[in-house]
């Protein structure tokens, strides 16, 4: 079975040092309505109207799977090898809805928060109503469950970078409305990561991979983890004003940056004895996360690593892969948030290069095959190796959407924004 397996199967598909500021950077061409501003020429209009039908696929999405009391949850992935005459995949994985909710926040329409709402209250939904009900969440959950009024869990995973995830969306959520829930409920998602895999005995000190399907404890600790974990608590320091949060994300900062090798890229992480250093394979997003959700220009080199050794031809698309096991596809997922990163770190070059992948991903959204026009697919074409134990597929993809409307807004979704 195929699967979005982000290092060790943080995500499973059926077949998913205080923390700096953030890189500064500029804003697109566009106004809060998504019209191009006057300035702006043919290409800004493209953009606006691409970003506006990625928009559209998202509000599709979300508005597929309802109950009556107004909460949403989006099915994932949708055609090509996700839908077939005799399987409809639908699951929702958490880290594509987080990520839903901090697109719909960077536009900022009423609209755009009546549905991130709508999905904030989908997590805390299933969150008051876990079976071991201790603050977590799980990998996915079954839509049509939840269009029932009633949880139904798809992926029984507690893994870290999941929690994070969705507490980074519970945070945006509570600054972009203001209201407490939603902290509340991002306050319990971290006191679950730091009781259950927060690691100060084995240095390098971090946090480790959460629990399986069965509840057992994974032992390895992840780049990516880390960076999450690091965002998240930075944003509940600030929510907050308890310095505790900026300690602890100082603790997941710290791991990161010893993940950091000679030559500027940034391992996977370390085995099962949370010390050793895995170094097989290398993950595009161990490095643009690490810059993403610390603000820390030491990442800048792992940057240029991933121009240097990350990036694949396929057809007519250039982008990143997902890791240096295969560089045969274009993960678009990843072109989203290596663009961010190139736009925010703001370096000689890094505006082109930010720009040449968003145009390929908007070439993708008009001509990928099973795309419908709006939405992005997760890759170039179908079996791409994660290099993990997954393949990936070229199927509409939430999650791969909303990184492109992020980088095309130029919002970090691991930093909050300033108030409106």
């Amino acid at each position: 079975m195929s699967g979005t397996g982000r290092r060790a199967a943080p995500w499973v598909v059926v077949a998913a040092l205080v923390v700096g500021a953030v890189f500064a950077g500029a804003a697109p061409a566009v106004s809060d309505a998504g019209a191009p501003s006057e300035d702006a020429g043919p290409e800004a209009d493209d953009s606006a109207r691409s970003v506006a039908l990625a928009y559209e696929f998202l509000d599709a999405r979300v508005d597929e799977f309802c109950d009556g009391a107004g909460r949403c949850l989006p099915r994932s992935y949708q055609g090509g090898f996700f839908t077939t005459p005799t399987w409809d995949f639908t699951p929702s994985f958490v880290y594509d809805d987080a990520l839903v909710v901090i697109a719909y926040t960077a536009r900022g329409l009423p609209d755009d928060l009546r549905r991130a709402r709508a999905i904030g209250d989908t997590m805390l939904f299933v969150q008051a109503h876990d079976p071991i009900g201790d603050g977590r969440t799980r990998a996915s959950y079954e839509p049509h469950g939840i269009r029932q009024g009633r949880v139904e869990i798809t992926g029984p995973g507690s893994f870290t970078g999941n929690q994070a995830w969705v507490g980074l969306a519970l945070s945006r959520l509570s600054h972009a409305t203001g209201e407490q829930k939603y902290l509340q409920g991002a306050l319990r998602i971290g006191e679950w990561i730091q009781t259950n895999t927060a690691d100060l005995t084995r240095a390098p000190y971090g946090y480790t991979g959460g629990q399986t399907d069965t509840g057992a404890a994974l032992t390895w600790k992840s780049t990516e983890h880390n960076s999450d974990v690091a965002g998240f608590f930075t944003q509940l320091a600030a929510l907050t004003g308890d310095a505790v949060w900026s300690d602890r994300a100082a603790v997941a900062a710290g791991f990161v940056a010893a993940m950091q090798s000679a030559d500027g890229h940034v391992d996977t992480g370390t085995l099962l004895d949370g010390s050793t250093i895995n170094t097989r394979p290398v993950p595009l997003d161990a490095q643009t996360w690490s810059a993403l959700a610390t603000g820390d220009p030491r990442y800048g080199a792992a940057l240029d690593w991933t121009l240097a050794r990350l990036m694949a031809t396929d057809g007519p698309y250039r982008g990143p892969s997902i890791s240096d096991v295969d560089v045969s596809k274009a993960w678009f997922e990843g072109s989203g948030h290596l663009a961010l990163a190139l736009r925010l770190r703001g370096a000689e070059g890094d505006a082109a290069q930010a720009e040449a992948l968003l145009a390929d991903v908007r070439l993708a959204q008009r001509d990928a095959a099973n795309g419908d026009g709006k939405g992005i697919v997760a890759t170039s074409t179908d079996g791409l190796d994660s290099g993990f134990g997954d393949l990936y597929y070229a199927s509409l993809h939430t999650g791969t959407t909303a990184w492109y409307l992020l980088a095309e807004a130029g919002d970090n979704p691991f930093a909050l924004p300033a108030t409106r």
